[in-house]
């Protein structure tokens, strides 16, 4: 948005919502908070916008007097990035996204970044049996329910999220459209049965907990465990003294057990009142697998 107003020189707040997509009180606060950016010492160099009647004037600062460039930072964050997605099923190996991460770790230095996704072993027949929509018998491990299952499924869409590796494909078991954890299937085998093509859209990371009918569990831990925040979708995160309090949609009850082991005794659970003792029952029972 800067560079396009340094250009101009000025513009009024109606054209610029218009070019943007946002309404005008959004674009008065992204530019109120861009008059507060600047240069080190954040001093003389600032971003010189602002409004008057109804019209956004903006200078030139030295930051924009060229071009800009990636920090290493992030031209390495996006090297990381690029590089996984080219290991995605249909990944086009002489196309765009091939060429650009060519040309940035030429510029960052090849052996820069090494980033290697391992797949598991059903990832390429689940992929290609996408491809011919063609349906699988698989005999699969739910940790939910701790239980195995024979399903038939037509695999529609494999993705990676979260370094997992997942395929969206109708479950003939219960008829529905379905997300399977690609390392969960233990064993596969082609029925030779052709199904209709079908168009799924990958979900949105963080998603994956976000149903509302799922039942909640508000938890409290400590500040050095944000990856809780970080790895679940949460339906709130609040700072607290010394921490984070999280309302976290429970996928089963077994899953909260595992995640309230892995945070251990400092982790507590507010409400509901019958999942409070939750994670000490879940130990004791751990510990009583070692009894003398």
């Amino acid at each position: 948005m800067l560079p396009w107003l340094m250009e101009r020189g000025e513009a009024s707040l109606a054209e610029m919502s218009e070019r943007f997509e946002v309404t005008e009180s959004e674009l008065v606060k992204d530019l109120e908070l861009a008059a507060m950016c600047g240069l080190p010492p954040f001093v003389d160099e600032m971003v010189d916008v602002f409004i008057d009647d109804g019209t956004v004037f903006a200078g030139v600062p030295r930051l924009f007097t060229r071009p800009l460039r990636l920090t290493a930072p992030e031209g390495f964050a996006l090297l990381a990035a690029a590089r996984v997605a080219m290991q995605l099923p249909g990944a086009d190996a002489g196309g765009a996204l091939a060429r650009a991460l060519a040309k940035l770790a030429a510029a960052l230095g090849d052996d820069a970044v090494v980033v290697d996704s391992p797949q598991p072993p059903a990832t390429a027949a689940v992929a290609e049996a996408a491809t011919k929509c063609e349906r699988l018998r698989i005999h699969y491990w739910s940790p939910a329910a701790d239980r195995r299952s024979d399903r038939e499924i037509t695999p529609r869409r494999v993705f990676v999220d979260g370094g997992a590796w997942y395929v969206i494909a109708d479950d003939h078991l219960s008829g529905e459209s379905r997300t399977f954890r690609i390392d969960r299937i233990e064993q596969l085998e082609a029925t030779g049965v052709i199904d209709e093509p079908r168009d799924v859209e990958v979900p949105a990371g963080g998603t994956w907990f976000a149903d509302a009918d799922l039942p909640t569990a508000r938890l409290r831990v400590p500040a050095s465990e944000t990856w809780v925040a970080e790895r679940y979708p949460t339906r709130s995160v609040t700072a607290i003294k010394n921490g984070w309090e999280l309302v976290v949609s429970v996928a089963s009850e077994h899953w909260l057990e595992q995640l309230l082991l892995r945070l251990g005794a400092d982790a507590k659970v507010v409400d509901p009142a019958e999942w409070k003792d939750l994670g000490a029952r879940a130990a004791r029972a751990l510990l009583a697998n070692y009894g003398s």
